[in-house]
Protein backbone atom coordinates (compact mmCIF):
# COMPACT_ATOMS: atom_id res chain seq x y z
CA UNK A 1 0.00 0.00 0.00
CA UNK A 2 1.48 3.68 -0.36
CA UNK A 3 1.57 6.31 1.88
CA UNK A 4 -1.27 7.24 2.85
CA UNK A 5 -1.04 10.03 6.19
CA UNK A 6 -1.18 13.61 4.94
CA UNK A 7 -0.84 15.34 8.42
CA UNK A 8 2.42 14.97 10.13
CA UNK A 9 1.94 12.22 12.51
CA UNK A 10 2.26 12.48 16.25
CA UNK A 11 5.29 10.70 17.96
CA UNK A 12 5.05 7.19 19.33
CA UNK A 13 4.98 6.32 23.33
CA UNK A 14 8.33 6.65 24.15
CA UNK A 15 8.37 2.77 25.07
CA UNK A 16 10.88 2.02 27.29
CA UNK A 17 11.26 5.42 28.66
CA UNK A 18 8.30 7.05 29.61
CA UNK A 19 4.85 5.67 29.02
CA UNK A 20 2.86 3.06 31.41
CA UNK A 21 4.80 0.51 30.59
CA UNK A 22 7.34 1.63 33.28
CA UNK A 23 5.33 2.00 36.04
CA UNK A 24 5.04 -1.27 37.32
CA UNK A 25 8.46 -2.23 36.63
CA UNK A 26 9.99 1.31 38.07
CA UNK A 27 7.58 0.72 41.34
CA UNK A 28 9.59 -2.55 42.07
CA UNK A 29 13.02 -1.17 41.68
CA UNK A 30 11.71 1.72 44.22
CA UNK A 31 11.19 -1.37 46.39
CA UNK A 32 14.52 -3.00 45.92
CA UNK A 33 13.33 -5.78 43.71
CA UNK A 34 16.23 -7.55 41.62
CA UNK A 35 15.67 -7.82 38.13
CA UNK A 36 13.45 -4.56 37.52
CA UNK A 37 15.05 -0.62 36.27
CA UNK A 38 13.77 2.12 38.11
CA UNK A 39 13.46 4.00 34.53
CA UNK A 40 11.14 6.78 35.86
CA UNK A 41 13.50 7.53 38.68
CA UNK A 42 10.81 6.74 41.75
CA UNK A 43 12.73 6.88 45.27
CA UNK A 44 13.28 4.43 47.53
CA UNK A 45 10.18 3.10 49.81
CA UNK A 46 9.11 0.23 51.44
CA UNK A 47 5.88 0.04 50.76
CA UNK A 48 4.72 1.33 47.13
CA UNK A 49 1.00 1.60 45.86
CA UNK A 50 0.05 2.37 42.80
CA UNK A 51 -3.83 3.74 41.46
CA UNK A 52 -4.87 3.00 38.46
CA UNK A 53 -7.71 5.43 37.59
CA UNK A 54 -9.67 4.43 34.75
CA UNK A 55 -9.60 7.06 32.54
CA UNK A 56 -8.16 9.97 33.85
CA UNK A 57 -5.87 11.81 31.30
CA UNK A 58 -3.70 14.70 32.20
CA UNK A 59 -5.22 17.32 30.40
CA UNK A 60 -8.45 16.09 31.99
CA UNK A 61 -7.23 16.50 35.63
CA UNK A 62 -5.56 19.45 34.68
CA UNK A 63 -8.81 21.19 33.19
CA UNK A 64 -11.04 20.37 36.06
CA UNK A 65 -8.28 20.98 39.44
CA UNK A 66 -10.58 22.90 40.79
CA UNK A 67 -12.70 20.14 41.24
CA UNK A 68 -9.91 18.03 43.17
CA UNK A 69 -8.81 20.10 46.06
CA UNK A 70 -6.79 17.08 47.72
CA UNK A 71 -4.96 16.44 44.16
CA UNK A 72 -4.49 19.35 42.67
CA UNK A 73 -2.01 20.69 45.62
CA UNK A 74 0.64 18.67 44.10
CA UNK A 75 -0.41 18.40 40.33
CA UNK A 76 2.45 21.30 39.50
CA UNK A 77 4.59 18.45 40.05
CA UNK A 78 3.06 15.96 38.22
CA UNK A 79 4.95 13.91 35.70
CA UNK A 80 3.10 13.60 32.03
CA UNK A 81 3.56 9.76 31.04
CA UNK A 82 1.91 8.07 27.62
CA UNK A 83 -0.75 5.10 27.42
CA UNK A 84 0.54 2.58 25.58
CA UNK A 85 -1.32 2.33 21.75
CA UNK A 86 -3.87 2.07 21.13
CA UNK A 87 -5.36 4.35 23.99
CA UNK A 88 -7.55 2.19 25.25
CA UNK A 89 -7.80 -0.29 28.47
CA UNK A 90 -6.89 -3.49 27.72
CA UNK A 91 -3.89 -2.39 25.71
CA UNK A 92 -2.35 -0.14 28.56
CA UNK A 93 -3.28 -2.14 31.77
CA UNK A 94 -1.48 -5.29 29.85
CA UNK A 95 1.56 -2.37 29.15
CA UNK A 96 1.44 -1.86 33.18
CA UNK A 97 0.60 -5.37 34.09
CA UNK A 98 4.02 -6.74 32.01
CA UNK A 99 6.09 -3.98 31.84
CA UNK A 100 5.85 -4.45 27.66
CA UNK A 101 4.20 -2.83 24.49
CA UNK A 102 1.45 -3.88 22.87
CA UNK A 103 3.64 -6.00 20.04
CA UNK A 104 5.23 -7.59 22.58
CA UNK A 105 2.57 -8.60 25.28
CA UNK A 106 -0.23 -8.60 22.38
CA UNK A 107 -3.12 -7.13 23.24
CA UNK A 108 -3.55 -4.53 20.92
CA UNK A 109 -7.05 -3.23 20.65
CA UNK A 110 -10.13 -3.57 22.35
CA UNK A 111 -11.54 -6.08 19.69
CA UNK A 112 -8.84 -7.16 17.44
CA UNK A 113 -8.35 -10.82 14.85
CA UNK A 114 -7.45 -14.12 16.45
CA UNK A 115 -5.28 -15.24 13.50
CA UNK A 116 -5.51 -19.12 14.81
CA UNK A 117 -9.84 -18.84 14.52
CA UNK A 118 -9.81 -16.14 12.15
CA UNK A 119 -12.24 -14.04 13.92
CA UNK A 120 -12.16 -10.99 16.03
CA UNK A 121 -12.00 -11.65 19.28
CA UNK A 122 -12.39 -9.06 22.33
CA UNK A 123 -9.53 -7.83 24.69
CA UNK A 124 -11.10 -6.66 27.94
CA UNK A 125 -14.42 -8.21 29.52
CA UNK A 126 -16.08 -10.47 27.00
CA UNK A 127 -12.82 -12.92 25.65
CA UNK A 128 -13.67 -15.38 23.48
CA UNK A 129 -13.93 -19.24 25.05
CA UNK A 130 -11.33 -20.10 22.03
CA UNK A 131 -8.54 -17.93 23.30
CA UNK A 132 -6.25 -18.97 26.28
CA UNK A 133 -5.24 -16.13 28.27
CA UNK A 134 -2.08 -17.65 29.22
CA UNK A 135 -1.21 -18.47 25.55
CA UNK A 136 -2.41 -15.09 24.02
CA UNK A 137 -0.02 -13.02 26.51
CA UNK A 138 2.80 -15.74 27.99
CA UNK A 139 5.40 -13.56 29.10
CA UNK A 140 5.84 -13.03 32.77
CA UNK A 141 3.75 -10.23 34.44
CA UNK A 142 5.54 -7.62 36.95
CA UNK A 143 3.51 -9.18 39.71
CA UNK A 144 4.63 -12.80 38.82
CA UNK A 145 8.46 -11.78 38.84
CA UNK A 146 8.12 -9.47 42.12
CA UNK A 147 5.84 -11.67 44.02
CA UNK A 148 9.11 -14.31 44.35
CA UNK A 149 11.01 -11.32 46.66
CA UNK A 150 8.12 -9.38 48.29
CA UNK A 151 4.00 -9.66 49.28
CA UNK A 152 2.37 -8.32 45.78
CA UNK A 153 -1.33 -7.21 46.40
CA UNK A 154 -4.12 -6.47 43.84
CA UNK A 155 -6.87 -4.34 44.95
CA UNK A 156 -9.88 -4.13 42.81
CA UNK A 157 -13.20 -5.55 42.04
CA UNK A 158 -14.70 -8.64 42.32
CA UNK A 159 -15.63 -9.21 39.44
CA UNK A 160 -11.82 -9.25 38.02
CA UNK A 161 -9.85 -12.15 40.37
CA UNK A 162 -10.08 -14.14 38.18
CA UNK A 163 -10.78 -12.53 34.71
CA UNK A 164 -8.98 -13.47 31.18
CA UNK A 165 -7.65 -9.99 31.48
CA UNK A 166 -6.32 -10.67 34.96
CA UNK A 167 -5.19 -13.99 33.47
CA UNK A 168 -3.36 -12.49 30.67
CA UNK A 169 -1.08 -9.67 31.75
CA UNK A 170 -2.21 -8.56 35.53
CA UNK A 171 -1.61 -11.98 37.30
CA UNK A 172 0.23 -12.62 40.36
CA UNK A 173 0.10 -12.04 43.80
CA UNK A 174 -2.78 -12.03 45.80
CA UNK A 175 -6.00 -10.62 44.64
CA UNK A 176 -8.20 -8.51 47.13
CA UNK A 177 -11.77 -7.91 45.73
CA UNK A 178 -14.01 -5.21 47.19
CA UNK A 179 -16.73 -3.95 45.36
CA UNK A 180 -16.91 -0.36 46.79
CA UNK A 181 -14.02 2.32 46.74
CA UNK A 182 -14.63 2.50 50.72
CA UNK A 183 -14.17 -1.06 50.74
CA UNK A 184 -11.24 -1.01 48.49
CA UNK A 185 -9.65 1.57 50.58
CA UNK A 186 -10.48 -0.30 53.46
CA UNK A 187 -8.98 -3.82 52.59
CA UNK A 188 -5.58 -1.85 50.98
CA UNK A 189 -5.20 -0.19 54.71
CA UNK A 190 -5.52 -3.80 56.17
CA UNK A 191 -3.16 -5.10 53.98
CA UNK A 192 -0.59 -2.07 54.19
CA UNK A 193 -0.20 -2.32 57.95
CA UNK A 194 0.13 -6.05 58.41
CA UNK A 195 2.84 -6.20 55.15
CA UNK A 196 6.34 -4.40 56.02
CA UNK A 197 7.39 -4.60 53.11
CA UNK A 198 4.85 -4.92 49.69
CA UNK A 199 4.11 -3.50 46.00
CA UNK A 200 0.46 -3.10 45.63
CA UNK A 201 -2.08 -2.37 42.84
CA UNK A 202 -5.10 -0.37 43.37
CA UNK A 203 -7.61 -0.34 40.45
CA UNK A 204 -10.49 2.19 40.29
CA UNK A 205 -13.00 2.44 37.29
CA UNK A 206 -16.21 4.72 38.33
CA UNK A 207 -14.43 7.46 36.11
CA UNK A 208 -14.09 5.98 32.95
CA UNK A 209 -17.65 4.44 33.03
CA UNK A 210 -19.49 8.22 33.94
CA UNK A 211 -17.25 9.31 31.32
CA UNK A 212 -18.17 6.68 28.83
CA UNK A 213 -21.95 6.97 29.76
CA UNK A 214 -22.11 11.27 30.30
CA UNK A 215 -19.25 12.58 28.53
CA UNK A 216 -16.05 14.41 30.65
CA UNK A 217 -17.84 17.82 30.47
CA UNK A 218 -20.82 16.20 32.54
CA UNK A 219 -21.95 17.10 36.32
CA UNK A 220 -21.82 13.38 36.60
CA UNK A 221 -18.13 12.45 35.25
CA UNK A 222 -17.13 15.86 37.92
CA UNK A 223 -19.00 14.27 40.36
CA UNK A 224 -17.61 11.16 40.08
CA UNK A 225 -14.48 13.33 39.71
CA UNK A 226 -14.86 14.99 42.94
CA UNK A 227 -15.54 11.57 45.24
CA UNK A 228 -12.19 10.22 43.64
CA UNK A 229 -10.88 13.35 44.70
CA UNK A 230 -12.32 12.25 48.11
CA UNK A 231 -11.28 9.14 48.30
CA UNK A 232 -8.05 9.15 48.01
CA UNK A 233 -7.60 11.78 50.81
CA UNK A 234 -9.29 9.09 52.55
CA UNK A 235 -6.90 6.41 51.23
CA UNK A 236 -3.75 8.84 51.58
CA UNK A 237 -4.86 8.98 55.37
CA UNK A 238 -4.81 5.83 56.26
CA UNK A 239 -1.77 4.37 54.49
CA UNK A 240 1.22 3.76 56.80
CA UNK A 241 4.03 6.38 56.71
CA UNK A 242 6.79 6.78 54.65
CA UNK A 243 4.55 5.08 52.08
CA UNK A 244 5.10 5.77 47.97
CA UNK A 245 1.23 6.30 46.87
CA UNK A 246 1.29 7.12 43.02
CA UNK A 247 -1.42 8.31 41.00
CA UNK A 248 -1.92 7.40 37.47
CA UNK A 249 -4.31 6.42 34.54
CA UNK A 250 -4.28 4.34 31.48
CA UNK A 251 -6.36 6.75 28.98
CA UNK A 252 -7.83 10.20 28.65
CA UNK A 253 -11.22 10.37 27.36
CA UNK A 254 -12.74 12.96 24.29
CA UNK A 255 -17.00 14.16 24.31
CA UNK A 256 -17.91 12.95 20.86
CA UNK A 257 -21.22 14.48 19.66
CA UNK A 258 -24.40 12.17 18.49
CA UNK A 259 -24.29 13.46 15.48
CA UNK A 260 -19.89 12.60 14.89
CA UNK A 261 -20.68 9.13 16.15
CA UNK A 262 -20.15 7.60 12.37
CA UNK A 263 -21.48 4.02 10.55
CA UNK A 264 -18.86 4.05 8.11
CA UNK A 265 -20.70 0.52 6.83
CA UNK A 266 -23.13 2.50 5.66
CA UNK A 267 -20.75 4.74 3.49
CA UNK A 268 -20.08 3.23 0.07
CA UNK A 269 -16.77 1.42 -0.79
CA UNK A 270 -15.37 1.24 2.91
CA UNK A 271 -16.03 -2.53 3.84
CA UNK A 272 -15.36 -3.55 0.07
CA UNK A 273 -12.15 -5.93 0.69
CA UNK A 274 -12.66 -6.07 4.15
CA UNK A 275 -12.83 -9.19 6.01
CA UNK A 276 -12.96 -8.36 9.77
CA UNK A 277 -13.41 -4.79 11.22
CA UNK A 278 -12.18 -4.68 14.75
CA UNK A 279 -10.38 -1.87 17.36
CA UNK A 280 -12.28 0.78 18.94
CA UNK A 281 -14.51 3.85 17.66
CA UNK A 282 -11.29 5.89 17.53
CA UNK A 283 -8.97 3.58 16.42
CA UNK A 284 -10.30 1.20 13.98
CA UNK A 285 -8.52 -1.88 12.96
CA UNK A 286 -9.82 -3.17 9.23
CA UNK A 287 -8.91 -6.52 8.75
CA UNK A 288 -8.96 -6.87 4.63
CA UNK A 289 -9.90 -9.80 2.31
CA UNK A 290 -6.51 -12.03 2.04
CA UNK A 291 -6.94 -12.25 -1.92
CA UNK A 292 -6.98 -8.91 -2.23
CA UNK A 293 -5.02 -7.79 -4.58
CA UNK A 294 -2.80 -4.52 -4.94
CA UNK A 295 -4.89 -3.00 -6.46
CA UNK A 296 -7.94 -3.51 -4.20
CA UNK A 297 -5.91 -2.18 -1.64
CA UNK A 298 -4.56 0.47 -2.53
CA UNK A 299 -8.35 1.62 -3.72
CA UNK A 300 -9.55 0.71 -0.64
CA UNK A 301 -7.29 2.87 0.76
CA UNK A 302 -8.13 5.85 -0.93
CA UNK A 303 -11.61 5.63 -0.12
CA UNK A 304 -10.71 5.79 3.02
CA UNK A 305 -8.68 8.94 2.62
CA UNK A 306 -11.48 10.46 0.84
CA UNK A 307 -13.83 9.82 3.61
CA UNK A 308 -11.98 10.98 6.53
CA UNK A 309 -8.37 11.87 5.82
CA UNK A 310 -8.78 15.29 7.03
CA UNK A 311 -10.54 14.06 10.34
CA UNK A 312 -8.28 10.87 11.38
CA UNK A 313 -4.76 9.52 10.63
CA UNK A 314 -4.80 7.01 7.89
CA UNK A 315 -1.95 4.43 8.54
CA UNK A 316 -1.09 0.64 6.80
CA UNK A 317 0.14 -1.88 9.21
CA UNK A 318 3.57 -1.45 8.04
CA UNK A 319 3.87 2.16 8.41
CA UNK A 320 2.05 1.69 11.91
CA UNK A 321 4.94 -0.78 13.08
CA UNK A 322 7.90 1.15 11.41
CA UNK A 323 6.88 4.26 13.56
CA UNK A 324 7.06 2.35 16.31
CA UNK A 325 3.26 3.00 17.71
CA UNK A 326 2.79 -0.49 19.20
CA UNK A 327 6.73 -0.83 19.86
CA UNK A 328 8.60 -3.67 19.06
CA UNK A 329 6.00 -6.56 17.53
CA UNK A 330 6.62 -10.40 17.65
CA UNK A 331 6.19 -11.90 15.05
CA UNK A 332 2.76 -13.80 16.56
CA UNK A 333 1.51 -10.52 17.36
CA UNK A 334 1.56 -8.81 13.82
CA UNK A 335 -1.05 -10.51 11.94
CA UNK A 336 -3.20 -9.43 15.15
CA UNK A 337 -3.08 -5.91 13.98
CA UNK A 338 -5.28 -4.12 10.98
CA UNK A 339 -3.93 -4.10 7.62
CA UNK A 340 -5.46 -0.68 7.90
CA UNK A 341 -5.84 1.68 10.85
CA UNK A 342 -7.92 4.97 11.20
CA UNK A 343 -7.10 6.66 14.43
CA UNK A 344 -9.38 9.83 14.46
CA UNK A 345 -7.79 13.16 15.00
CA UNK A 346 -11.14 15.32 15.60
CA UNK A 347 -13.77 14.54 18.22
CA UNK A 348 -15.61 11.64 16.02
CA UNK A 349 -16.33 7.83 16.46
CA UNK A 350 -16.44 5.35 13.47
CA UNK A 351 -18.49 2.29 13.80
CA UNK A 352 -18.99 -0.80 11.68
CA UNK A 353 -23.05 -0.77 12.36
CA UNK A 354 -23.37 -4.65 11.37
CA UNK A 355 -21.65 -6.14 14.48
CA UNK A 356 -21.81 -3.12 16.76
CA UNK A 357 -24.42 -2.85 19.47
CA UNK A 358 -27.25 -0.37 19.52
CA UNK A 359 -26.16 1.02 23.10
CA UNK A 360 -22.45 1.67 22.01
CA UNK A 361 -23.94 4.44 19.30
CA UNK A 362 -25.10 5.62 22.50
CA UNK A 363 -21.36 5.90 24.19
CA UNK A 364 -20.78 9.78 24.74
CA UNK A 365 -16.99 9.74 26.06
CA UNK A 366 -14.25 7.92 23.50
CA UNK A 367 -10.77 7.26 23.36
CA UNK A 368 -8.18 4.98 21.50
CA UNK A 369 -6.63 7.41 19.10
CA UNK A 370 -3.31 9.52 19.18
CA UNK A 371 -4.40 12.74 20.55
CA UNK A 372 -3.19 13.77 24.09
CA UNK A 373 -5.86 14.06 25.62
CA UNK A 374 -6.62 11.03 24.98
CA UNK A 375 -3.08 9.44 25.37
CA UNK A 376 -1.16 11.60 27.47
CA UNK A 377 -1.40 10.53 31.01
CA UNK A 378 -0.46 11.60 35.11
CA UNK A 379 2.32 10.07 37.42
CA UNK A 380 1.66 11.92 40.03
CA UNK A 381 3.35 11.90 43.56
CA UNK A 382 0.39 11.73 46.22
CA UNK A 383 1.34 13.22 49.57
CA UNK A 384 0.88 11.13 52.93
CA UNK A 385 0.79 11.40 56.81
CA UNK A 386 -1.17 14.18 58.59
CA UNK A 387 -3.11 15.04 56.72
CA UNK A 388 -6.67 16.57 57.81
CA UNK A 389 -9.58 14.57 58.22
CA UNK A 390 -12.61 15.16 54.98
CA UNK A 391 -15.10 14.66 57.80
CA UNK A 392 -16.81 18.24 57.67
CA UNK A 393 -16.80 18.66 54.14
CA UNK A 394 -19.24 17.70 51.23
CA UNK A 395 -16.94 15.86 48.85
CA UNK A 396 -15.64 13.89 52.13
CA UNK A 397 -18.98 12.88 52.72
CA UNK A 398 -20.34 12.36 49.71
CA UNK A 399 -17.37 9.26 49.26
CA UNK A 400 -17.44 8.46 52.60
CA UNK A 401 -21.19 7.52 52.34
CA UNK A 402 -20.16 5.45 48.81
CA UNK A 403 -18.90 2.54 51.02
Amino acid sequence: MPVLHREPLPAPPAYGVSTIAELMPSSAAALGVEGFDNTLGLPPARRVVVVMVDGLGLMLLRKYAAHTPFLREGLAAARKLSAAFPSTTAASLASLGTGLPPGRHGLVGYDVLDPAQGRVVNMLGRWDSGVDPLSWQPHATVFERAAEHLPVVTVSQPRFADSPMTRAALRGGRFVGAGTIQARIDAAAEHLAGDPRVLMYFYVNDLDKAGHRYGVASVQWIRALEELDAALKLLARRVPPGTLLLLSADHGMVDVPAAQRLDYAEQPGLVEGVAHTGGEPRMVHLYLEPDLDRTGRDDLAARWQDAFGSRAWILTRDEAVLEGYFGTVSETVLPRIGDLLVMAREPIALFDGRRTEPAAFGMIGQHGSLTRVEREIPLLSIPTGNIPSSRGSRTGRRAAGRG
